[in-house]
């Protein structure tokens, strides 16, 4: 499927919702990194930040706002090709940590 041309309607108040959460995450998490090199914070500061921001939940809304959209666009057999790349990421696992899905078989 050629994705290149192709262009997907997003409400503006939803698109802009989901730019900020995605600014304040990128933003962030950058000063927690340098906090971490400069050694002023740690896994549990970071941690902290995650668990307290609600990441999980502003990014799996992010993730909706923008799947639904997509799908709006999208034949039944585009969808699934979209899928499939989707199992093509890399996902933490609690024995090893973040794997691809080749090291993950």
């Amino acid at each position: 499927m050629d994705m290149s041309s192709r262009e997907i309607r997003l409400p503006l108040d939803q698109a802009v919702a989901v730019l900020l959460d995605l600014n304040e995450f990128v933003v962030s998490l950058d000063r927690l990194g340098s906090r971490q090199a400069d050694g002023t914070a740690d896994d549990h500061t970071v941690g902290k930040f995650i668990a307290d921001w609600d990441v999980a939940r502003r990014l799996a809304h992010a993730r909706g706002v923008i799947g639904a959209a997509v799908d709006e666009e999208l034949t039944v057999e585009e969808q699934l090709e979209i899928e499939d790349l989707g199992e093509g990421g890399r996902f933490y696992t609690d024995d090893a940590g973040c794997l691809s899905p080749d090291e993950s078989t």
